[in-house]
């Protein structure tokens, strides 16, 4: 079975949604309310987001955190 640290799938996941969404790093954080400086390291797994965090993203690109969460 493939393994991936869920920062990664999340990572992987806010991205692609963000860019299918056509939302910019900054249009997606003002839409969730955190600063567009925390969005991108988001991106880039350089940081963990919470959970408040990752429901504010999945409310902001119309999912669910659970399928931010799903290996694609």
């Amino acid at each position: 079975m493939f393994w991936m640290d869920l920062k990664d799938v999340l990572a992987t996941n806010v991205r692609l949604m963000r860019q299918d969404r056509f939302l910019t790093q900054e249009e997606l954080a003002a839409s969730t309310g955190i600063s567009s400086r925390y969005v991108g390291p988001i991106e880039r797994v350089r940081v963990s987001a919470s959970v408040s965090i990752l429901g504010k993203l999945a409310t902001a690109i119309s999912t669910t955190p659970c399928y931010l969460l799903s290996p694609r």
